[in-house]
């Protein structure tokens, strides 16, 4: 199965990106599957390496790693990334800067699309 999970909200302050990165993680570990994130508008933010949080508290980077480790592809809206001054030299490892072209392409290929 191919999946894509397209993630809207920023990476703290609600759980629908932290939710949408388990769920990633989770289909990623099936055999078989394909998983692509998408990340935008406020979600974009998920991507910028650097995170640190509390102990014992969730690191959406980390969780971005663990992702892409696992072969998950991992795309950052351009134009979401320029709005918040993002710049594609400080994306987590495994993240791309990528277009809205490749979300289409990503969707087109998908057999199932999944928005957080």
């Amino acid at each position: 199965m191919n999946y894509l999970l397209i993630l809207n909200d920023p990476p703290y302050g609600t759980e629908r990106s932290y939710n949408g990165l388990r769920l990633a993680n989770r289909l990623a570990k099936i055999e078989g599957n394909a998983v692509s994130v998408f990340l935008m508008g406020d979600a974009a933010a998920c991507a910028a390496s650097g995170q640190v949080t509390p102990a014992g508290y969730y690191n959406i980077e980390r969780m971005l790693k663990i992702f892409a480790a696992q072969g998950g592809k991992i795309g950052v809206c351009g134009t979401c990334m320029d709005g918040r001054g993002l710049k594609a030299e400080a994306l987590a490892e495994g993240a791309q800067r990528s277009t809205l072209d490749e979300l289409a392409a990503w969707t087109q290929g998908a057999d199932r699309v999944i928005v957080f």
